[in-house]
């Protein structure tokens, strides 16, 4: 009888060994699968970056991180896109650049009398901290490209800087921002021109 009972012990710490393994596997497979998401999303739905600079203040701030979305469609006026900035800058640089969308293809921009004129127009730009000091351009944006100048006019090197190309690839556009999200959440609007 003792025999039966202990046989009947084992049995059940035998079985609960199987269902304690089982549960470690189905949590490990769970884990592995978050994990491969997350690579897929990270490498071609969403990219993560930082702004070192107070090139995009007041909109983005130094070190402020931001997300951009890869699955880009289309590139409009405002939109606030990574780039990488080793073909545009001129030094070594492997960094990703973040600046703001402002002339499409085939247009003219110029930065005269404090603000920004796109074929001949004034640009509105509500988002800016202060007035543009000095003249710049005429830039004529070829097409497939985008001229793209940072929020902090009076302290960006940006497009105006650039030795190696003044306009950015559509190809080279990375990601548009969606938001940033430390060291506070915001998300970024499109500007009304």
């Amino acid at each position: 009888m003792t025999n039966v009972k202990e046989n009947e012990k084992k049995l059940t710490s035998t079985e609960k060994a199987k269902a304690n393994l089982k549960e470690a596997i189905n949590w490990l497979l769970t884990l592995i699968v978050v994990i491969i998401i997350s690579i897929f999303i990270t490498n071609f739905v969403i990219l993560k970056a930082e702004v070192p600079t107070g090139s995009m203040k007041n909109t983005i701030n130094d070190y402020d991180r931001v997300i951009g979305w890869r699955l880009i469609t289309h590139v409009d006026r405002g939109d606030i896109v990574i780039f990488p900035a080793l073909k545009y800058v001129g030094d070594y640089d492997d960094s990703l650049y973040v600046k703001r969308v402002i002339g499409l293809p085939g247009e003219t921009v110029e930065i005269h009398d404090r603000q920004v004129f796109i074929d001949g127009k004034p640009l509105k730009e509500d988002y800016l901290p202060e007035e543009i000091n000095g003249e710049w351009g005429p830039y004529n944006v070829p097409e497939g490209c985008y001229f793209v100048l940072g929020d902090n006019r009076n302290y960006s090197k940006d497009a105006r800087y650039w030795t190696l190309n003044k306009y950015i690839a559509e190809e080279d556009i990375m990601a548009k921002v969606i938001f940033k999200y430390y060291p506070n959440f915001k998300w970024m609007k499109d500007p009304e021109y």
